[in-house]
């Protein structure tokens, strides 16, 4: 017997938008508004409902994927037409109700989630427009069958393929899939490309990765807080906290077994840590291997068209650039004001969530139904310009980064008179002239970006406030500060950061923030950058790395510090800041972030930072409009 949900709407959510060319009340043709964030007079919401059924197919090696499906449906009987078809693949449970109760124990009441489409606005918009939504646990999660063989195994992938052929091929459908979702949903889209599924006709991945070593082990560091937490969580799910079972299986017998599969899941914890080097390759976890960058040719050959999502203060955002410089096929970029999960601006969420439902709307209606809406005639990239928490404007470009003025400032000698840090030092334009001049100090391994950073959010964190005021953290690092700005400077890219250094150990970690001070002294975070020092070897990157720094961090690369100053090049994630006029703009360098990654040394350095003549350390920042600082 099956079990059949079917969820119902208002009928004012479906007051219809008429098909192009149909007339509007009054006998006038509908307007027909096609731009980022627009969308009116293309389709029509032509269903007042859904129906969710769930089922079980079987892979290639006999191992059986949990799938549910969504179709539309006017009252409770489904739509009989084939129509397009967007799926997830997903590490989570396909269907997110218990995950809500687990992660939001106190919300009251918890809602009745039974699918994928009741819990996002986005995908309600599609089932109404006229798409089946689907949605797939991989193997080893949730009620599927089989081990889970690693991040983006062959296995993953291959099933993936399969499952895109099934979808095609069934009655409800007309052939043509796309794919949705965010994060490991995300980069589950890349991977499925690199299959080149004929039936694959687009993808919206949002906030996913491009290389799984850089996320991990970015410089060289060790996100160990972030992987400690992914691992419990994703462990907990697949053993512990049950998935809804499928509609065959109404006792839960089949849920039960599958679960049992899963004690043997790959070990997240123990195969992450054991990868310290970017050459790790272990039958399992190969970093030049698995993930997107390990298949970034196959994908790239697809050229499927792909729209990438991402955010300012979300953990992949530096790979989103990265995939649209390297990317064939058609494509779009989108980059808002938000982290990865949560947010504690309710206008900030509503905004992502309604551009969100439009971009993925419009371009599944170009790709996989074939309305001409124009969203390949305009500029291919749109991102927000941050002014204040809370404040941003949307621009567009055709590049990336857009054009902007490559402006040095060298870290000085102080006082800025703008914190208690340990050296309070200046910015300056000016090149540096002294003969030796450096900044000391012994390394606070209590330095913190905090628990509401942007790699705590990745794993769930909603906090209050993302990233507190930050003037605790630097009175315990080294500053460099610029005097009040004259007027607004408008920063947008990608600013790089040499360190001249020495240390008292043979390694050090260096932690680079950029921050905005307001005039009553209060630092807010804007963006960060991180390398340790043994990891400081440079390379050609095996993508377009738009130019800057990459260290390979193969083991032979790693070289321990030398007596004489060593130099470290190393990139901030981008941002699209206004600096405010009377505002200052901070360079902090910390050499721990206790609560975000792991120490290089339980006994901590005394670190030098140059700043002389002939070792200048300063910072490269990418000035999109306004007046440099002391200009």
């Amino acid at each position: 017997m099956k079990r059949v949900t079917a969820i119902f709407v208002p009928a004012l959510l479906v007051a219809c938008t008429p098909e192009p060319g149909a007339e509007a009340a009054g006998g006038e043709a509908p307007a027909l508004v096609s731009e980022f964030g627009r969308y009116e007079g293309y389709s029509e919401p032509r269903y007042d409902g859904w129906i969710t059924t769930s089922r079980y197919v079987e892979m290639r090696d006999g191992v059986r994927l949990a799938v549910e499906t969504t179709r539309p449906a006017l009252g409770t009987v489904p739509e009989s037409e084939p129509l397009p078809v967007v799926w997830t693949h997903s590490r989570y449970h396909r269907n997110p109700s218990r995950i809500i109760s687990v992660l939001t124990p106190d919300l009251d009441p918890i809602p009745d989630i039974r699918s994928m489409v009741d819990a996002n606005e986005d995908l309600q918009r599609l089932v109404l427009h006229g798409y089946v939504v689907a949605a797939a646990g991989v193997r080893g999660s949730g009620a599927s069958f089989g081990r889970y063989e690693g991040l983006f195994s062959e296995a993953e992938t291959a099933d993936a393929v399969e499952l895109i052929e099934w979808l095609a091929s069934q009655p409800w459908s007309d052939g043509n899939v796309g794919m949705y979702g965010g994060s490991y949903l995300g980069i589950t889209q890349y991977m499925a490309a690199s299959g080149k599924p004929p039936a694959l006709k687009a993808i919206f991945p949002d906030v996913a990765a491009l290389d799984m070593y850089d996320l991990m082990y970015p410089g060289g560091v060790y996100r160990d807080d972030l992987i400690q937490h992914w691992g419990g969580l994703t462990r907990e799910f697949d053993t512990t906290i049950p998935a809804p079972a499928v509609d065959e299986d109404v006792e839960g017998v089949l849920l039960r077994e599958a679960m049992e599969e899963h004690e043997d899941n790959w070990d997240v914890l123990d195969q992450y840590g054991a990868g310290r080097y970017r050459d790790h390759a272990a039958p399992e976890l190969a970093w030049e291997r698995h993930g997107p960058s390990g298949v970034l040719e196959d994908v790239l050959e697809a050229r499927i068209p792909a729209y990438h999502w991402n955010g300012w203060y979300d953990i992949f955002v530096t790979d989103a650039v990265l995939w649209f410089e390297n990317y064939r096929g058609p494509q779009k970029l989108g980059i808002g004001a938000w982290p990865h999960a949560g947010m504690p601006d309710p206008d900030l969420m509503a905004e992502r969530i309604h551009l969100y439902a439009i971009e993925q709307h419009r371009w599944f209606d170009y790709w996989l139904k074939g309305i001409d809406n124009g969203v390949l005639d305009e500029a291919p990239i749109h991102y927000a310009v941050m002014n204040d928490p809370g404040d941003w404007r949307w621009t567009s470009t055709d590049a990336w980064p857009p054009e902007t003025t490559s402006r040095r400032l060298f870290l000085a000698p102080g006082a800025s008179g703008s914190v208690a840090s340990v050296n309070d030092g200046g910015l300056s334009p000016d090149a540096p002239s002294a003969e030796a001049a450096f900044d000391e100090y012994r390394v606070d391994l209590t330095t913190t970006t905090g628990t509401s950073s942007r790699w705590d959010n990745a794993v769930g964190a909603a906090p209050e406030m993302l990233y507190p005021d930050l003037r605790e953290t630097d009175a315990k690092s080294l500053t460099y500060t610029t005097p009040p700005l004259e007027s607004d400077l408008t920063i947008t890219g990608h600013p790089v950061v040499t360190l001249w250094v020495t240390s008292s150990q043979r390694d050090a970690d260096f932690f680079v923030l950029l921050e905005e001070v307001d005039a009553a002294g209060s630092s807010r975070y804007v963006t960060e950058g991180v390398l340790r020092a043994s990891h400081r070897a440079l390379a050609e990157a095996p993508w377009d790395n738009l130019g800057l720094p990459f260290q390979r961090s193969y083991a032979s690369d790693v070289q321990p510090l030398p007596d004489a100053p060593a130099e470290l090049k190393l990139d901030l994630h981008p941002t699209s800041t206004v600096f405010n006029a009377g505002h200052r703009l901070r360079l902090t360098v910390m050499g721990a972030d206790r609560d975000n990654a792991e120490e290089v040394s339980e006994d901590p350095p005394t670190v030098r930072v140059y700043r002389s003549a002939a070792h200048p350390s300063s910072v490269e920042l990418p000035i999109a409009e306004g007046a440099a600082p002391g200009s």
